[in-house]
């Protein structure tokens, strides 16, 4: 059992906890938690269910992780919160366990969870993602490596967000955010290239004008979505960035923001 304990926490024996961790006063850690090295959990923190943290992970005053999902579907079954490394969790975030037999909410590496953000039932967040104060995602969203959703933000259960999207606080998210775009309002539309991003990323002038170039055949050519994809892939190489550009709109189940 690690040392740095706090008298007043509750840290039931048999959950599994690296020598290293620290644990603050009055946190609840459960039975079935697993926490990686060099894992910082702060004061009044609950961490419950079927719940594993990876190595250097900080937890701020008063989160709640692991708890029993929200859905009303929801009827016992063993699931699961999965947490990578290095990530931030502050104050009064919540993540809620999954629904469904066997399955996950999934949080990747490096990420920050702001102050009161939730995240619901089978969410997945990726590598590298910012999620402001109180942002609040229904079940089953996705967002991809790198994006950032502002303050304030709700996104609609099932939808997915691309890798490298920017979303601008007080927004409302019904559809799938593509990749590399920046929308923001509310009713929500898209704003242009999440160009300030792609450039602290490292990519090239050249990757950012055929982004560009594929953002104005979707958004500003009069063409439906169908027909836009074909001018995609007609005019453009396709490269990496452009591929993951048309698959992501292609595989979208909710349809894109307008």
């Amino acid at each position: 059992m690690p040392r740095d304990i706090h008298p007043t926490a509750i840290v039931h024996p048999k959950a599994q906890l690296a020598q290293d961790v620290a644990v603050g006063p009055y946190a609840i850690i459960g039975e079935k938690v697993t926490i990686g090295e060099g894992c910082r959990i702060g004061s009044a923190v609950l961490i419950d269910g079927e719940t594993t943290l990876g190595k250097n992970n900080r937890v701020f005053h008063g989160a709640a992780i692991g708890n029993v999902c929200q859905d009303l579907k929801y009827r016992g079954e063993r699931t699961f919160v999965r947490i990578g490394d290095g990530n931030t969790i502050r104050e009064f975030a919540t993540v809620n366990s999954a629904t469904g037999e066997g399955e996950s909410t999934v949080v990747g590496n490096g990420t920050l969870i702001m102050a009161y953000v939730h995240l619901a039932h089978n969410c997945v967040i990726g590598d590298n993602v910012v999620l402001a104060n109180a942002v609040n995602l229904a079940g089953h969203v996705r967002v991809h490596d790198f994006a950032a959703i502002g303050g304030l933000t709700p996104v609609h259960q099932f939808v997915e967000i691309g890798r490298h999207a920017f979303i601008g606080g007080g927004s409302r998210i019904p559809q799938d955010v593509p990749p590399f775009l920046k929308v923001a309002g509310c009713p929500t539309r898209v704003w242009g290239l999440n160009t300030v991003g792609l450039a602290r990323r490292g990519y090239t002038a050249e990757q950012r004008a055929l982004l560009k170039k594929a953002y104005m055949i979707l958004y500003r050519s009069g063409l439906n979505v169908t027909q836009a994809l074909e001018r995609i892939c007609a005019d453009l190489p396709r490269t990496d960035e452009i591929a993951m550009f048309v698959d992501f709109i292609r595989n979208s189940k909710r349809g894109i923001i307008k």
